[in-house]
């Protein structure tokens, strides 16, 4: 009976745990399904193509990926988490090749990934200076959701100006 009892409370403190962190666990599942679309452009893409830009001062393909995986840091950053130590965030923009790109860009996505849980639900409210604008925390939490979705629908109008079909609507 002890035991049905221990387990019956460990579940309904897991239950109450996941309710507290609905909106993060939200953002993070919504997140990461745009970060995997955006991995399966960037892979999808050939070495050659990274250096295309539909126009002269506009994002190469390879610039446009590094973009966002400096943004990534740059805003987890704000809301208190330190890009680990072995990134420069202020070098990722001059990172080269292909698969260094790809790299660099999925260990982003995953630091943030874990980050988003470590924001306390009592903690959304609280302002952030972001630089271009001040808000909460879980307006912080959307623009990270918000600019990988942005960035990915750059991404397809790249591929498709480059005969490049994005690998889930194959």
């Amino acid at each position: 009976m002890k035991r049905i009892l221990v387990v019956c409370t460990l579940a309904l403190a897991s239950m109450t745990s996941a309710q507290d962190n609905l909106a993060q666990t939200t953002i993070q599942g919504v997140l990461a399904g745009n970060q995997a679309q955006v991995v399966q452009l960037a892979e999808a893409f050939s070495e050659d193509q990274y250096v295309w830009r539909p126009a002269e001062g506009v994002s190469s393909v390879g610039e446009a990926l590094l973009h966002v995986a400096t943004a990534n840091y740059y805003l987890t950053s704000k809301m208190g988490f330190a890009p680990p130590e072995d990134v420069d965030v202020m070098g990722l923009g001059k990172i080269e090749g292909k698969q260094n790109i790809i790299n660099a860009l999925k260990k982003s996505n995953a630091f943030v990934l874990d980050k988003i849980t470590m924001v306390e639900t009592n903690e959304l409210a609280d302002e952030v200076d972001f630089g271009f604008a001040k808000m909460n925390k879980m307006g912080g939490l959307l623009a990270l959701m918000e600019h990988n979705g942005e960035h990915k629908g750059q991404l397809i109008a790249y591929a498709r100006s480059n005969g490049v079909v994005p690998p889930w609507s194959e």
